[in-house]
């Protein structure tokens, strides 16, 4: 029989915490002037990345709240439309915490597939959104060199946020410190 570990509640709010950090050292890294002319390919959407492996791994880590607020802030750091990427993130990311028990005990193409699509549906839904308002908008091949990297990306996040912080997938029969199954 599997050895039942208890989350903690200190455990759970430190890698809220760690999660949020990152994020801002993320949103910092993407304000730095690295580059003065433009680029012709887009680089991965780290933060969405981030956000959508704690939400299949680890939901518990990642309240709503926490995503709104991260991804909002780089909404406005960022002089995007503020709240649209938010929302859709936030939207992507409960989706994926209600499927995340699904998923335990499937294989990691399944997991990635499944982000594959979350990604697909925040950043078409982002661009759809712009156009019925009329918003400017990067041009497609941008877009989708955006949306490519985004999704190729995900397995080195996986890998990194695994090795770094231990965040793996619920083992099945998992409890949390109030003694209720996760």
């Amino acid at each position: 029989m599997a050895e039942q570990q208890a989350l903690s509640p200190a455990r759970a709010w430190s890698m809220r915490l760690i999660y949020i950090c990152i994020c801002m050292g993320i949103l910092m890294l993407e304000l730095l002037p690295l580059q003065t002319e433009p680029r012709s390919f887009a680089g991965p959407e780290l933060v969405l990345l981030l956000t959508f492996t704690f939400a299949l791994r680890r939901p518990e880590y990642v309240p709503a709240w926490a995503v709104g607020v991260a991804v909002l802030l780089g909404d406005l750091l960022l002089h995007r439309p503020p709240g649209l990427l938010a929302g859709l993130t936030v939207l992507a990311s409960e989706a994926l915490r209600a499927r995340s028990d699904n998923l335990r005990t499937l294989p990691f193409s399944v997991e990635w597939l499944t982000a594959a699509l979350a990604v697909l549906g925040v950043l078409i839904g982002y661009r759809i959104v712009l156009a019925i308002f009329m918003i400017p908008q990067a041009p497609l091949l941008l877009a989708v060199s955006q949306m490519v990297s985004t999704i190729f990306a995900y397995p080195i996040i996986v890998l990194g946020s695994v090795a770094l912080f231990g965040v793996r997938r619920v083992a099945p029969g998992e409890i949390d410190s109030h003694g209720h199954r996760i």
